[in-house]
C-alpha cells in the first residue's frame, strides 16, 4: 500500500510538472503548429495530474505542493534559442517513454478499482498518442541527429580528458605539448567519429532501399510470396495468425502499404548525422584541453581540465535529467563518475608508461 501510494505521489508530481512545463512551451514557442500542440498536451497533463490528486486524497493521502524550479525553465528558453525545438522534442519524449512503462507497471501490480484501472489505461493512451506526436516533430524538425550530438559530445570530453591527463603524467613541464596533442587527437577523434556516422547512416540506409527494391521485384513477380513473407513479419511481431493473415489479405493489391510495413524508413541523413557528430565532438575537446595553453605546467593545468570537462559532463547530464525526468543526481553521477574514472586510469597508465620506458619529458 505504502509503495502504491508513493508511486501515485510520483505520478502526481511529474504529471503535474509537465504540465506547467508544456504550458510554459506553448507561451514561448513561435511556430504555431507545436505552440498549439504544446497546449492541447498540458491540458492533457492538467487532467492526468488531477487524476492522480483524487486518487491519493481518496486514500486519505495529501499530495504534496509540487515545487517547479526556475532552472528548468532556463534550460528549456536556452535549449529553445540555442538548438531549436527540435532539441527540446527529442529530450522531451525520453521521459514520455519512461512513463508509459511506468504506468503499465502499476496498472498490471496494484489492486485497483475497474473505474481506475479504466482511467489509467486512458492515461496510458494519452501517453502513447504523446509518443506519436514527438515522432512526427522529430521528423518535421530532423532531431534524429540530437543523438548523435549528445553522443559526440560526450565523447569528445571523455576521451580527450582521459588522453590530455595520461599525457600530463609524462610531459610534466610542458603543457602545450600536451594541449598540442590534444588538439591533435581531438581533429582526429573528431574526423573518425563524422566519417564513421556517415558510413554507419549511409549503409543503413543503402540496406533498407535495398530490401525496398527486393521486396518490389518480389511483388511484381509473385504477389502470393511477397504476402506470405509479410504474414511471417507479421506472425514474428506477436500478432495472431488470423488477424496477420487477415491483414495481409487486405493489403495485398497495395504494394506502397505492404512495402512500408516491410520496410521502415527513415528520415536520417547521412551527411547531416557525421556534422553534428564531428561538430559535437570537437566542441567536447576544448573543455579539457584549454588549461594547457594557459597554465605553467601539467600539474597546474590537469586539476582545472578535469573540473571544466567534469562541469561541462554535469551540465549535459543535467539539462537530459530535467527534460527527461530522470533523477539528475543519478544521471550527473552516471556521466562524471565514468568520465573522471576513465581520466584517472589515463593518469596511472601514462605514470606507468613513463616509469617503464624512464621517459622524462621537458
Amino acid at each position: 500500500m505504502e509503495d502504491m501510494l508513493k508511486l501515485a505521489g510520483q505520478f502526481y508530481e511529474d504529471e503535474y510538472k509537465d504540465f506547467v512545463l508544456y504550458g510554459y512551451l506553448s507561451r514561448i514557442e513561435r511556430d504555431l503548429k507545436l505552440r498549439d500542440e504544446f497546449l492541447r498536451l498540458s491540458h492533457i497533463e492538467s487532467n492526468h495530474a488531477k487524476f492522480w490528486y483524487d486518487f491519493l486524497t481518496k486514500r486519505g493521502k495529501k499530495p504534496k505542493k509540487v515545487k517547479i524550479g526556475r532552472l528548468s525553465f532556463f534550460f528549456v528558453k536556452v535549449l529553445r534559442k540555442l538548438l531549436g525545438p527540435g532539441t527540446v522534442v527529442s529530450l522531451l519524449e525520453m521521459g514520455e517513454n519512461s512513463a508509459i512503462q511506468k504506468y503499465f507497471n502499476f496498472l498490471t501490480k496494484y489492486k485497483l478499482s475497474n473505474e481506475e484501472k479504466e482511467k489509467i489505461s486512458r492515461i496510458i493512451l494519452d501517453e502513447l498518442e504523446h509518443e506519436r506526436f514527438f515522432y512526427e516533430s522529430k521528423r518535421r524538425f530532423h532531431v534524429e541527429n540530437i543523438r548523435d550530438f549528445v553522443l559526440g559530445m560526450n565523447d569528445g570530453l571523455v576521451e580527450l580528458l582521459g588522453a590530455v591527463t595520461g599525457l600530463s603524467a609524462v610531459y610534466v613541464h610542458n603543457p602545450k605539448i600536451v594541449g598540442i596533442s590534444g588538439l591533435i587527437v581531438g581533429v582526429a577523434g573528431a574526423l573518425s567519429m563524422g566519417i564513421g556516422a556517415f558510413i554507419s547512416v549511409r549503409s543503413q540506409r543503402q540496406v533498407k532501399e535495398s530490401v525496398k527494391q527486393r521486396m518490389e521485384v518480389l511483388f511484381r513477380v509473385s504477389p502470393e510470396r511477397a504476402k506470405e513473407e509479410l504474414i511471417d513479419r507479421l506472425l514474428e511481431s506477436g500478432m495472431p495468425e488470423d488477424v496477420a493473415r487477415e491483414v495481409a489479405e487486405k493489403l495485398s493489391s497495395n504494394e506502397n502499404a505492404m512495402i512500408s510495413l516491410l520496410v521502415q524508413e527513415e528520415n536520417e541523413n547521412e551527411l547531416r548525422s557525421a556534422l553534428y557528430t564531428g561538430l559535437a565532438y570537437l566542441m567536447g575537446i576544448i573543455f579539457p584541453v584549454l588549461p594547457y595553453f594557459i597554465a605553467s605546467s601539467s600539474l597546474v593545468a590537469l586539476p582545472f581540465s578535469i573540473l571544466l570537462a567534469g562541469t561541462a559532463l554535469a551540465v549535459v547530464a543535467s539539462v537530459i535529467s530535467i527534460l527527461s525526468g530522470i533523477s539528475i543526481r543519478k544521471k550527473v553521477l552516471e556521466m562524471t563518475s565514468t568520465g573522471l574514472g576513465a581520466a584517472f586510469l589515463s593518469y596511472l597508465f601514462g605514470r606507468l608508461i613513463e616509469s617503464l620506458f624512464h621517459i622524462s619529458a621537458l
